[in-house]
């Protein structure tokens, strides 16, 4: 990318689907990372969060950014910014076929959009079951523009043993997606022999 610092920087967006367990699971990943992380996080994200975690924004690990959903003024909103790429997790569908439809009506379909624009790794952690047909044409359109869609499934070849242990494996392939070396991270035969 050319960018003049060692660290890789991240940008997080968090909207409001189902699974902020793997949020919290990608920031502990993180902690280990040579990465500094911002984040932007919607209005029924923050509601979600509430409900499944029982916090607030300010809780979660790493983040040492934030900026406002309607801020569109913030560093995410131009090309011009540093950003390595940026994840979404969760993903909802709405912002999937904002990002499909090229609409920026917030800071998250924004620095999405600038993400793709300047052809630098966009991941969108899909969180949605079952995918209708307009889902899957809007994940082929944003997978045609140079985004990955990495849906919210966690790997079972390493075995969990809990909730936490199957996030952990989501939260390294994120990692992997992103290009960020996790040090304690498991692979296929690391417990196959």
């Amino acid at each position: 990318m050319g960018f003049k610092t060692g660290k890789r920087k991240i940008l997080l967006g968090i909207t409001g689907a189902s699974g902020m367990f793997f949020v919290k699971a990608f920031l502990e990943t993180m902690r280990s990372a040579s990465v500094e992380l911002h984040a932007v996080i919607s209005v029924s994200g923050q509601d979600v969060l509430q409900t499944e975690l029982e916090i607030t924004p300010s809780a979660l690990p790493v983040i040492t950014k934030w900026y406002d959903i309607d801020d569109f003024n913030a560093a995410p909103s131009s090309g011009s910014s540093d950003y390595h790429a940026m994840v979404i997790l969760p993903c909802t569908m709405g912002t999937l076929a904002a990002i499909a439809g090229g609409l920026s009506m917030n800071l998250i379909h924004r620095a999405a959009d600038v993400t793709l624009k300047e052809r630098r790794k966009l991941v969108l952690s899909v969180r949605e079951t079952p995918f209708n047909r307009t889902h899957l044409q809007n994940m082929l359109a944003v997978n045609d523009a140079g985004g990955i869609i990495c849906p919210v499934m966690p790997s079972f070849y390493l075995k969990p043993a809990t909730l936490e242990e199957a996030a952990l494996s989501y939260a390294w392939r994120l990692a992997d997606q992103l290009d960020i070396e996790i040090h304690d991270r498991k692979r296929w035969k690391d417990t196959n022999g």
